[in-house]
């Protein structure tokens, strides 16, 4: 079932949005090899520390992008969350013409200035890159929030912090 800003889009963005939708998984090859990488970044958030959770974060990264084949992108974590009336803002995936992608998170709530959960900033990190995967793996012409994304979103998330 379509989300209810499907009606407003163009035809061409219809489909690709049903494009997405029937898309519900991404295999990273052999995802064991990724565990250290997602301990290291989650013992570097647990201590708070920006930089070196920023140089985990794009270690990881950097792996899953080479894994898929598709091209790097630049992580940048962030201390607090900006936040509005209705929310904060956890992350942001920024496509720009010129230089390497980029992916930002945020490693702080903005109310509190608390670190947030791992799974949270996990599950974040990997939002940002799916909408990159969207268009460089999937070859999508835009990257929608359809069911099908936040599936592959899960997938990953599976795969690199199974439950215990």
């Amino acid at each position: 079932m379509p989300f209810a800003y499907y009606q407003k889009l163009s035809t061409r963005d219809k489909k690709t949005y049903r494009e997405s939708d029937r898309i519900e998984n991404i295999e990273i090859p052999e995802p064991a090899t990724l565990r250290e990488p997602v301990a290291t970044l989650e013992k570097s958030l647990g201590h708070g520390r920006r930089a070196a959770t920023q140089k985990a974060a794009q270690n990881l990264i950097d792996q899953l992008t080479k894994a898929l084949g598709v091209s790097p992108l630049r992580v940048k974590v962030l201390e607090r969350r900006p936040s509005w009336q209705t929310g904060e803002l956890h992350g942001l995936y920024e496509a720009g013409e010129l230089g390497p992608r980029v992916i930002s998170v945020w490693m702080r709530t903005a109310q509190r200035i608390q670190v947030v959960k791992f799974k949270t900033f996990l599950r974040t990190l990997l939002h940002e890159l799916c909408h990159h995967l969207d268009y460089e793996y999937f070859h999508l012409g835009e990257s929608f929030h359809t069911e099908g994304f936040f599936k592959r979103e899960s997938s990953l998330l599976r795969q690199l912090y199974p439950p215990t």
